[in-house]
């Protein structure tokens, strides 16, 4: 299988660079699935896991909330609003990040603000629920 060049980097750090076989994206119009040649696109992320698959049958989650993905003739780069290794979630990170899209929901009164909180909360709920916390 053909590998391709990959970034994933947030405002704390780089979290991935390397060469992959493939990645899923949690993009605003669907998950969608990078492989070795993609054609190039730009699509805004939606609160998800992100699966980096390095090795066959091998997959690292990463809890992505907001950014973008940029695939183009080198590859593709993620630019997380913020991301966190599965590895590292625990219930109270979980929980806080929910609480924090809460707040936000609150906070705003422009609908798509509240929509785009609402559906953080959701997918929130639904990492917490496939981490089993």
């Amino acid at each position: 299988m053909a590998t391709f060049n990959f970034e994933l980097v947030s405002p704390e750090r780089v979290l991935f660079s390397g060469d992959v076989d493939a990645v899923v994206l949690p993009a605003t119009e669907g998950d969608m699935t990078v492989l070795a040649g993609h054609s190039p696109v730009m699509t805004a992320l939606k609160t998800g896991f992100l699966v980096i698959t390095s090795t066959p049958g091998n997959g690292r989650r990463v809890l992505v909330r907001g950014g973008f993905a940029d695939v183009n003739q080198n590859g593709l780069t993620v630019l997380a609003e913020r991301a966190l290794p599965a590895e590292e979630l625990t219930q109270e990170i979980l929980d806080h990040e929910i609480l924090q899209a809460e707040m936000a929901y609150d906070a705003s009164n422009d609908p798509a603000t509240k929509h785009a909180a609402e559906s953080a909360v959701a997918q929130l709920r639904e990492a917490k629920a496939a981490l089993n916390f």
